[in-house]
């Protein structure tokens, strides 16, 4: 017997100062019954962080050639495309082939990150950009779901604040690109 995705309903107040972007969202977001809430928080701080006009979520995790978050522009082409957690070498390799913006936003440690990553050639790592979110930080918002969220987020000087209910959390959103990523962490 098939199970069923539970949807859970997001309003979220963006003021994006770091690019500009002051939004009001309603995110309607199927959660698949494999699926971990702290993913799940992952792929709409992803949704969020990413946002531009047109963004919509993929077919997620019951189709797995399809992207997390995606752009497309009038001809259906993915201009955008962005994963959660630790896509696979071969999947980034194939997307950066075909899309102008490549994103992967995880909370996911460097090693498992690494491992995964250097098992392939990824076609212009330099363009694929790593968000990197703290787990406690996932973890924390993780704990305060419910099938209807409002989060408040503020975002200055990469520091994300997001407010729900009476909580307020913070975290930092570390940025770079896969090269520069792999490279630097190879190292330590």
């Amino acid at each position: 017997m098939a199970t069923t995705a539970t949807i859970y309903r997001f309003q979220v107040d963006l003021s994006d100062i770091d690019r500009g972007v002051y939004e009001t969202l309603d995110l309607r977001v199927a959660r698949h019954a494999s699926e971990e809430a702290d993913r799940l928080v992952v792929r709409v701080l992803a949704r969020v962080l990413a946002h531009e006009e047109g963004m919509e979520f993929g077919r997620g995790l019951s189709d797995p050639d399809d992207a997390a978050i995606w752009t497309r522009d009038l001809t259906g082409q993915t201009t955008t495309w962005v994963d959660v957690g630790v896509p696979s070498a071969d999947r980034l390799h194939r997307a950066s082939k075909h899309c102008s913006q490549v994103h992967v936003f995880t909370h996911k440690s460097d090693s498992v990150l690494l491992k995964e990553w250097r098992t392939r050639k990824i076609h212009r790592a330099a363009n694929v950009k790593v968000h990197r979110i703290a787990p406690d930080f996932v973890n924390q918002l993780a704990d305060t779901l419910d099938r209807r969220v409002t989060w408040y987020v503020t975002i200055h000087d990469h520091v994300l604040t997001i407010n729900v209910g009476d909580s307020v959390f913070e975290g930092t959103v570390d940025e770079t690109n896969m090269e520069t990523f792999c490279s630097t962490a190879e190292g330590t």
